[in-house]
């Protein structure tokens, strides 16, 4: 019997026949039983019958006596946690202890000196279980799995059963509705119970499946030391959201469904309607680059026709991640004031440039003095940037107004209504600087008596003092001023192009997977580009959801985390990482991220955790901070213990659609 029919068919609850079960081989009894442990009595020649019981095996325990009606009937999961002691352990190895000083020989190769009764009860040990639920027949006759117990028994009643490997398939791959392995399933790996495998070897492989929602907008964490898998599994995960983007049956935007139906964001066969976009932050470049641990497996290797890869610095086959800072006016103003050293300045005079307002105004279109104020604004920014180096497109001019009596006390003879050169209107700007203040100059203390206002506003002065390095008018430069942009001048493209966050956007919501490649910057650097595109999506996801506007999934992805995510002592719930952790799942935004450390991670981001891939941690505080979440209790010890020649790639999964956590050994990327 295939998979396809293991959870429709009543297999599971079919009992013993001609002394053999149906569902896998007999192994224990249970000699305990409450809601959330069994302790079970297992015999040496069980185990060897059905191959080993390892840490972390699945167990079904079974209720022997028969019932009334199927609604009774039911299969309780076990997962073997660790030895117990029997009630009889303590005269056995009072024996034990005699027969090993009277020298007589136990090994099973050579003729034992013990009477078969002794043998017998040496044979015997105990196993300690927790109850993960159970499966039951409901009243559609139906099976489902309930994560707890509605009931048991006394414990001398049951008979606990090793799966077979075909109902092993069906409880690993549990599903409500739907058939595992079916439409919108992804395999990902193999039940793996150990590192040692000499069992295991010789035993059919059990296919692990994913459905295509557990990970389409969801938030999926990968934790484990280097070098233990976590970059091939991210990879799977990639891989499995462009398989399930070739079955998306729209593209955004250019659908013709029933309106009732465009935000649903998943078909009826589990298959998402739209593309899914993908975006890695490389941070250190093993993604966007070639590599020799990929050997021409990258992921812009195998999937080129839809990948698109960006950079902070020029490079073949890249796009740039740079501005035109003259064209891209608040954008450009936005990354100065985010730009580290701009940022960490708390000078007086970059504090006050970096609170200047650059938006239009509402009622700009109909205020000719909200015009005139804004445009002055924005033409002396320009000028800062001219004088800090900032390279203009060809024949750039800017305008702005000024009455005749101001352009007269000027004298520069210039009219900037008509439009200026960068140099001429930064000479007339430092040129009005000198003089605003002066006590021979009337025209402005007139305006000021006359309108009951300054003509130069806060935020225009605080700009007059960016460029002429003079924090009051008419006296020497005594501020860097203009100087502070030049680091930021490496971030500038005079060429003109579509805002970079913008293009990506475009790219993921045509469901392309974007690689950006962080792998030149420094950590502020990093952590400024990263935060500008995450703001960018996030932005655009919520304006589609407040405008009933459908969002196709994008899958954000980030290696190392640890140099972007806030710490586990960060508080701050308005920082982006944190906005996608507790807001994204409404806007069909997934957010799957791999390090080292559990305790590295903010908190906030660890509870919103939906999916979790577990590989090797290799100390108790970690280990401690794990117990936190699911299941992952029982595998605390494994965890520990690693072996770099064959554990690379063993994890412990916990999916959104799966109650329990499953070992698994997650395949190559790619497929071999």
């Amino acid at each position: 019997m295939g998979i396809s029919t293991e959870l429709t068919q009543p297999k599971l609850f079919k009992r013993k026949r001609d002394g053999e079960w149906d569902t896998g081989t007999f192994v224990a009894r249970p000699f305990r039983l409450s809601y959330s442990k069994a302790e079970i009595l297992i015999a040496d020649a069980w185990k060897q019958k059905a191959k080993g019981i390892p840490q972390g095996c699945f167990l079904l325990a079974y209720y022997d006596n028969e019932l009334d009606d199927n609604t009774n009937i039911e299969a309780v999961l076990l997962r073997v946690i660790q030895p117990t002691k029997l009630p009889t352990d303590q005269d056995v190895i009072s024996s034990m202890v005699e027969y090993y000083k009277d020298d007589i020989s136990t090994g099973t190769n050579q003729k034992s000196q013990l009477d078969s009764f002794t043998r017998y009860e040496f044979s015997f040990s105990g196993l300690e279980c927790s109850v993960l639920g159970s499966f039951y027949i409901d009243n559609t006759g139906k099976i489902r799995f309930g994560a707890d117990l509605e009931n048991f028994y006394s414990a001398h009643n049951y008979s606990v059963i090793k799966p077979s490997t075909d109902v092993l398939k069906a409880i690993v791959n549990y599903r409500k509705n739907g058939v595992p392995g079916g439409p919108g399933d992804i395999k990902i790996g193999k039940v793996r119970y150990s590192s040692s495998r000499r069992f295991q070897q010789t035993e059919t492989d059990v296919p692990v499946y994913v459905k295509a929602p557990d990970f389409a907008g969801k938030r999926t964490a990968l934790f484990g030391m280097t070098r233990t898998g976590k970059s091939n599994t991210l990879k799977k995960i990639i891989q499995a959201c462009v398989e399930m983007s070739k079955n998306a049956e729209f593209q955004l935007d250019k659908t013709r469904e029933n309106p009732d139906e465009i935000l649903k964001p998943f078909k009826e066969d589990n298959n998402p309607k739209y593309p899914i976009g993908q975006i890695i932050f490389d941070i250190n470049g093993e993604y966007a680059n070639p590599n020799l641990q990929d050997q021409g497996t990258a992921i812009f290797d195998l999937y080129k026709e839809q990948t698109v890869r960006y950079s902070t610095v020029a490079k073949p086959e890249f796009l740039e991640m740079k501005v035109n800072f003259y064209n891209e006016i608040e954008n450009g103003f936005d990354l100065i004031r985010t730009y580290p050293t701009i940022a960490n300045d708390n000078t007086r005079f970059v504090t006050g440039f970096k609170t200047v307002d650059l938006a239009k105004t509402e009622d700009y279109a109909t205020n000719r003095s909200a015009v005139a104020r804004h445009d002055r604004r924005i033409a002396v920014y320009l000028c800062c940037l001219y004088r800090a180096g900032f390279q203009a497109p060809p024949n750039f001019k800017i305008k702005f107004t000024a009455n005749q009596e101001v352009r007269n006390v000027v004298s520069q003879g210039v009219n900037p209504s008509q439009g200026i050169s960068l140099d001429d209107a930064a000479n007339w700007w430092e040129s009005l600087w000198d003089i605003y203040d002066s006590n021979d100059i009337e025209v402005f203390r007139n305006y000021r008596q006359q309108n009951d206002r300054e003509w130069a506003d806060d935020d225009l002065k605080a700009l007059l003092v960016m460029l002429t390095r003079k924090s009051r008018s008419g006296k020497r430069a005594d501020c860097s001023g203009f100087r502070v942009l030049k680091p930021v001048i490496e971030q500038h493209t005079s060429t003109a192009q579509e805002p970079f966050d913008q293009d990506i956007l475009n790219n993921l919501r045509q469901g392309k997977i974007v690689i950006i490649d962080l792998s030149l910057g420094n950590p502020e650097i990093q952590r400024m580009f990263s935060e500008r595109i995450c703001n960018r999506i996030f932005a655009d996801a919520i304006n589609r959801f407040t405008n009933t506007q459908p969002n196709n999934f994008i899958q954000f992805y980030f290696e190392e985390a640890h140099n972007l995510f806030p710490k586990k002592e960060d508080k701050d719930l308005s920082q982006i990482y944190n906005r996608l952790a507790k807001e994204g799942a409404k806007l069909n935004l997934g957010l799957i991220y791999a390090t080292q450390e559990v305790s590295s991670i903010s908190s906030n981001i660890l509870k919103a955790t939906q999916n979790w891939f577990i590989s090797h941690l290799n100390n108790e505080d970690e280990i401690k901070e794990l117990r936190k979440y699911y299941d992952f209790s029982d595998f605390t010890e494994g965890l520990i213990r690693f072996s770099q020649d064959t554990d690379k790639g063993f994890v412990r999964m916990k999916t959104y659609s799966n109650p329990f956590v499953i070992p698994v050994q997650i395949d190559r990327f790619p497929p071999e």
